[in-house]
C-alpha cells in the first residue's frame, strides 16, 4: 500500500453526539427490564466518528455539524480540537441540545436510540459558508444522520468541485437514484441493503455499481464487485468486543487509502483493519487507530 507524505485534506459533513452506553446481560424485549451492570458515556456520532477517524489517520479534516449551546456541546468541540479537527465549520445553536445517543449493549450487540436534535438543525446554508474550503479539498465524507437536503447539497457542491465523495448509508434511508449516481462510493450494512436500495437482490445491486457499493456486515466483512468477481474480506480478531463505530472506522480507512491513491482493493483491507483494530475499545472513537500504530 502506498501512505505518501503528502497531507491528504477532507471535509466531513455530519453528526457529533454523547453516546450514554449502558451495558447488560441481555438486550430487553419490549414490556421487559433488566439490569445495567455498567454505564458511561462516549464521543460519537457517525459525522465525528470519521472526522476523529481520518484525523488520527494523518488527514487534515474540516468538520462541518452543529452543536447545542451547553455542556455536552461543549465537550464535543474540545474534544474535536484535541484530536486536530479543524472545528471552525461546526454551529452552535440554542435552537435544540446536543444530539444524543442511547445504547443498550450486551456481548457484542447493541440497540440503539438516537436522538438528533441540534444535529437536525444543520442547513446548507452552513455548508455553504464553507464553500471555498470544499474548492481545496480531495474528498467529502457525508452520512445520513443530518437532514437529507443537507446530504443532497453536499454532493451536488462536490460534484460541481469535481471532488470525489463518499456516503454511509446509515441510517439506512431509501436514498435517490441521484445520490447513487453522484457519489464515488457508498458503504451500507448487510442488514440495510433493501432499505437503501429497495428490493434488489445483494448481488444485483454490487454488479450495477461496480468498485462503489460496499457492503458490511457485523463479523467486520466486506464484499463488492470489481466488474468481474465478488470480492469479500473479512477480518474479525478474537478481541473483536465492541462493535459500535466499526463502519465509521472502515469509510474512514477506505478514504485515507483512496486519497493516498491506492487501489479499491487495498482501500477495502485499510478499512476493514482500521476497523478491527477500533473494536479494542469502548465508545465508537476510543479505539480508533493512528497511522503510526500500522508502521511502528
Amino acid at each position: 500500500m502506498n501512505f505518501s507524505s503528502e497531507q491528504p485534506k477532507i471535509i466531513v459533513v455530519g453528526s457529533s453526539s454523547i453516546d450514554l452506553v449502558l451495558e447488560t446481560e441481555k438486550i430487553p424485549q419490549p414490556n421487559e427490564t433488566v439490569l445495567a451492570v455498567n454505564s458511561d458515556s462516549y464521543f460519537g456520532g457517525k459525522g465525528a466518528n470519521q472526522a476523529v477517524g481520518t484525523s488520527r489517520l494523518g488527514a487534515s479534516v474540516y468538520f462541518i455539524g452543529c452543536v447545542g449551546m451547553d455542556p455536552l456541546g461543549q465537550q464535543i468541540m474540545r474534544n474535536l480540537v484535541g484530536e486536530n479537527v479543524n472545528v471552525g465549520f461546526v454551529h452552535e445553536t440554542d435552537m435544540e441540545s446536543t444530539g444524543t445517543a442511547y445504547v443498550t449493549t450486551s456481548h457484542g450487540n447493541a440497540a440503539i436510540v438516537v436522538v438528533p436534535a441540534a444535529n437536525k438543525c444543520l442547513s446548507i446554508e452552513h455548508i455553504e459558508e464553507a464553500d471555498r474550503y470544499f474548492q481545496t479539498v480531495d474528498l467529502i465524507l457525508v452520512q445520513l444522520e443530518v437532514a437529507m437536503e443537507v446530504v443532497e447539497y453536499t454532493i451536488r457542491k462536490a460534484q460541481k468541485y469535481g471532488k470525489k465523495v463518499g456516503l454511509y448509508a446509515s441510517p439506512a434511508m431509501k436514498v435517490s437514484k441521484g445520490i447513487i449516481e453522484n457519489v464515488d462510493f457508498i458503504v451500507a450494512k448487510s442488514s440495510e441493503l433493501h432499505t437503501v436500495f429497495g428490493e434488489e437482490k445483494r448481488e444485483e445491486i454490487l454488479k450495477k455499481y461496480v468498485n462503489k457499493v460496499f457492503v458490511r456486515d457485523d463479523t467486520n466483512s466486506t464484499i463488492y464487485f470489481d466488474g468481474t468477481e465478488m470480492k469479500y474480506y473479512r477480518n474479525d480478531k478474537d478481541e473483536t468486543v465492541y462493535k459500535m463505530g466499526m463502519g465509521d472506522a472502515f469509510i474512514s480507512g477506505f478514504a485515507v487509502a483512496l486519497c493516498h491513491g491506492n487501489t479499491i482493493e487495498d482501500c477495502v483491507k485499510f478499512g476493514n483493519e482500521v476497523s478491527s483494530r477500533v473494536s479494542g475499545g469502548k465508545g465508537s472513537q476510543t479505539g480508533l487507530p493512528r497511522m503510526s500504530d500500522f508502521f511502528s
